[in-house]
């Protein structure tokens, strides 16, 4: 039976995530994200799932670690974000005066906080919110969780899907240390990498021309800041398309002319969520 590590805790969104992945495995969690990347790099038969993307709040914050570890990437995973506000068995929703969760489930029911008049508390995730509220005991507080989190810690659910915006999706990857990629057939895929470019006047512009000149297309294109730096710069990125495709090899190939540092992160299946979005 394969493991997969995830951040957070048991009930956590990464933790529904990873059981709809591979229900058979081994659904192990991390307290933290350097962590899950840890134990995705010294155990090689494992998997780590991680969120990278929400629809509606943006980017996570894995970058780095991304940029720092470079598992390969096998898969993406969209899951559906519905978030709840759970209290004590004994508790009503007019007994909330204190909400507890990760910021931006926060931001995604913020609507709902602010109709209710409740105060915020961030805490490091969900699903740890639920377990804190579940410990104290105390109907005054809630926490904004998963179903999951309800069933794991005997909360009640006080009001169901109370996130701003319906709809909303969180991007997983599933990434771990040995490499592969799919056979090449009739399918969509997406190939992923990062690259560092060379200290030069519109270096950026230059690199960019294969593309364009290969038609093909750049789904998502991002700049972060090298460690303890402030003028050196990565790009992950993202193109429809796999690697043994001729345009896309041509693509980079010109890429790898203006770069200083190029690492593919891995080609894979595009989830089909992306053409229902």
């Amino acid at each position: 039976m394969k493991k997969i590590y995830f951040q957070g805790t048991y009930g956590a969104y990464s933790h529904i995530a990873s059981k709809n992945i591979d229900e058979d495995a081994e659904v192990i969690p991390c307290k933290t994200f350097d962590e899950c990347f840890e134990k995705g790099t010294s155990d090689p038969d494992s998997r780590i799932v991680v969120p990278e993307s929400n629809r509606i709040t943006g980017n996570i914050g894995i970058e780095y670690l991304i940029f720092k570890y470079r598992l390969n990437i096998y898969a993406e995973y969209f899951q559906k974000i519905e978030h709840n506000l759970l209290g004590t068995p004994d508790s009503d929703l007019r007994d909330i005066k204190d909400v507890y969760s990760h910021a931006q489930a926060l931001s995604q029911c913020s609507n709902f906080i602010k109709k209710n008049n409740l105060i915020e508390h961030v805490r490091a995730d969900t699903a740890g919110s639920a377990e804190m509220v579940s410990s104290l005991k105390d109907k005054s507080k809630a926490a904004i969780a998963s179903v999951l989190s309800a069933e794991t810690y005997g909360l009640k659910i006080l009001k169901n899907n109370i996130e701003n915006e319906k709809g909303n999706l969180t991007r997983f990857l599933v990434m771990g240390k040995n490499i592969y990629q799919p056979e090449f057939k009739e399918e969509k895929y997406i190939t992923s990498f990062l690259f560092k470019l060379k200290s030069k006047p519109a270096a950026l512009y230059q690199s960019l021309g294969g593309f364009a000149i290969n038609g093909v297309n750049l789904t998502k294109l991002q700049s972060y800041p090298e460690k303890n730096s402030f003028d050196s710069y990565f790009f992950l990125c993202d193109l429809d398309g796999h690697i043994e495709d001729t345009k896309v090899q041509k693509s980079l190939e010109e890429l790898g002319l203006h770069c200083e540092d190029f690492h593919v992160l891995g080609v894979f299946e595009a989830s089909k969520t992306r053409s229902k979005k």
